[in-house]
């Protein structure tokens, strides 16, 4: 089937709206992945994005993905004891690492985004500075959905459970009292990776039990956590979701963007990259700074 064609804000449209914070000093890419991709190689690429960025190789991006089967990431740090991998292997569910920070995310029917950008972008340095930045281009993307988003005003959660959705922290949305969309970050030199999902609904018991949640934590994931679907009450599609991430995060920002498509620089870097993402732990490296 045809995918409709997407509406690419252009800068002077940006300009006219009025409503743009930056007043619209700087061009992004966009990629907007050209279908499902193996778990491995998303975060693999999200890497090697943000490396090609900080050697000033290609602009700041906004890349959209998906997944073409249901994926655990864990977070760079994260104990893999808290998934279940035998459950992971019978219903096909692949587990990789992030090199973001955080606890683990059971990616399925969502929307992924990434956001490279660094300090010769504009970005604030340090993690909260950033993260209400960047973040101000997501709740303006839910705006367009019709979500009424906000930045988490107080943290909470159980310091225990390995999901990602039952804690929320400043750097995560919330509707209301509802954990909506998680984001994590990790810094390399004076560039930032910031990557989260727009989650478009959820199955709540296969994502208790590949988190091994207790029956506790179950309900909670079930009546703490908000989705597209459950929030609007019908399901936007995935041309809606992606239209209104890249409008909302050109608003946002500030910025207007022009599509574009992947280096063979950063083909090879995210190729050479799927080793370390793949294994059940990746070695700290002196200089990067990773926050959830």
């Amino acid at each position: 089937m045809r995918r409709a064609r997407l509406a690419i804000p252009t800068c002077a449209g940006i300009r006219a709206q009025g409503s743009d914070p930056l007043h619209v000093t700087a061009t992004w890419r966009l990629l907007i992945d050209d279908g499902p991709a193996e778990g491995a190689w998303n975060m693999a690429l999200d890497r090697a994005v943000q490396l090609a960025c900080d050697a000033r190789h290609v602009p700041p991006t906004l890349r959209l993905y998906s997944w073409v089967r249901p994926t655990v990431t864990l977070g760079r740090f994260q104990d893999a004891a808290g998934v279940d991998r035998v459950l992971c292997a019978e219903r096909g569910i692949d587990v990789v690492r992030r090199f973001t920070g955080g606890r683990g995310v059971l990616h399925d029917d969502e929307v992924t985004y990434s956001l490279v950008a660094g300090l010769a972008d504009e970005i604030p340095k340090g993690t909260a500075a950033s993260y209400r930045m960047l973040c101000a281009g997501l709740v303006e993307a839910y705006r367009l959905l019709g979500v009424e988003a906000s930045l988490t005003a107080r943290p909470r959660g159980s310091g225990s459970s390995a999901a990602c959705y039952l804690h929320a922290t400043a750097a995560d949305l919330s509707l209301g009292a509802m954990k909506l969309s998680g984001s994590a970050q990790v810094w390399s030199g004076e560039t930032v990776l910031q990557h989260g999902s727009f989650v478009i609904s959820r199955d709540v018991e296969l994502e208790a039990r590949v988190f091994r949640l207790a029956e506790t934590d179950s309900r909670r994931l079930a009546v703490e956590t908000a989705t597209l679907v459950g929030s609007l009450g019908s399901r936007p599609s995935r041309e809606q979701i992606l239209e209104a991430v890249h409008s909302g995060v050109a608003r946002g920002l500030g910025v207007c963007f022009v599509r574009g498509q992947v280096t063979d620089e950063e083909r090879a870097h995210a190729s050479r990259l799927l080793a370390e993402v793949s294994a059940d732990r990746l070695p700290a490296r002196a200089g990067v700074r990773v926050s959830r």
